[in-house]
């Protein structure tokens, strides 16, 4: 006998669309997850039979199995695999919705979906937000981290009210870059380091050191590598290059050793003095920091974010 036609992505589509619910890809995320009907009925608050029943209605949708069944409990099939991240965005975007329409209802004033990036997260809004709370409570900022890569796609499909960045070689169209601190590139370290408590360091002792550098094509690890070759050192680098800060921070406890970073990403640190920022013979000024907005049809809570960052001295005490 001839083998069954499989269905066409439209047809997938239309059925998907016509007769899934979103309980199908809470379902198939919980079971994907755990790889286990049991412990998937226990966290979606459902029986094991519903589960089962839920993920062989959705089989029957897509006309292909999503779970290899065994003793020790379900192995993610093929389509599964596909399907579960799609499964998760949705979910993700549901409740984000959730909580923007949650927000909207108990505050007045409005909701701001603020986008930030690393270096606006640790260089502006710990001081901007709490300001901006304490003169307007009834706002509510949403905020979600987002490097440009991703902030792009939010900015082209209006998710988002406003990005905390920095200034972007490219506008996106229709939005403009409202600059509100300076940023630059540091050397820093740990306090416990010889050279922290140096009034100035020399290029001779910073030859000397080794460095804990960010991935390749990285702002900090250019410059790094431009300042060395200009100076006509090789920097001496720790085995673990790292992007995360919490990860960096850490090294840089344990370790004697210096980094190259936006002053903006370890401002808290430095503030809290978890961190030295070393003064060298050496400056790397970095694009500003700041809010990028629409240029026209800005919401009025959005906009009263942006009156309260541009007022002299409101919030920034440098």
């Amino acid at each position: 006998m001839p083998a069954a036609r499989r269905p066409s992505a439209q047809v997938l589509l239309a059925r998907l669309t016509a007769r899934a619910r979103l309980r199908h890809l809470q379902v198939l995320v919980s079971v994907g997850d755990l790889g286990s009907f049991k412990r998937a009925a226990e966290s979606v608050g459902l029986t094991q039979p519903a589960v089962t029943h839920v993920i062989g209605d959705l089989e029957r949708l897509l006309g292909t199995p999503l779970f290899h069944r065994h003793a020790r409990g379900a192995t993610p099939a093929d389509a599964a695999r596909a399907l579960m991240p799609v499964a998760r965005r949705m979910l993700a975007a549901l409740a984000e919705g959730a909580e923007v329409v949650s927000a909207q209802m108990a505050h007045a004033d409005g909701v701001v979906r603020l986008a930030a990036t690393a270096s606006a997260l640790g260089g502006l809004l710990p001081r901007l937000l709490p300001a901006f709370s304490a003169a307007a409570p009834q706002v509510q900022v949403l905020v979600t981290q987002a490097e440009a890569d991703l902030y792009n796609d939010l900015v082209a499909r209006a998710e988002v009210d406003a990005v905390a960045c920095r200034r972007p070689s490219v506008l996106p169209q229709g939005w403009l870059f409202h600059a509100l601190r300076r940023d630059a590139l540091g050397v820093v370290c740990a306090p416990g380091h010889p050279l922290a408590r140096r009034r100035r360091v020399t290029q001779a002792e910073l030859a000397k050191e080794t460095w804990l550098v960010p991935p390749a094509g990285s702002l900090a690890r250019r410059g790094l590598d431009d300042w060395a070759e200009a100076q006509g050192w090789m920097p001496r680098l720790a085995p673990v290059i790292a992007r995360a800060l919490p990860l960096t921070w850490a090294l840089l406890q344990q370790q004697r050793a210096l980094t190259l970073v936006p002053l903006g990403v370890v401002q808290q640190l430095l503030d809290a003095r978890q961190l030295v920022h070393l003064r060298v013979d050496r400056a790397w000024p970095l694009d500003d920091l700041g809010l990028l907005m629409p240029a026209e049809r800005q919401g009025a809570a959005a906009a009263r974010l942006l009156a309260y960052a541009q007022a002299p001295g409101a919030w920034h005490d440098d």
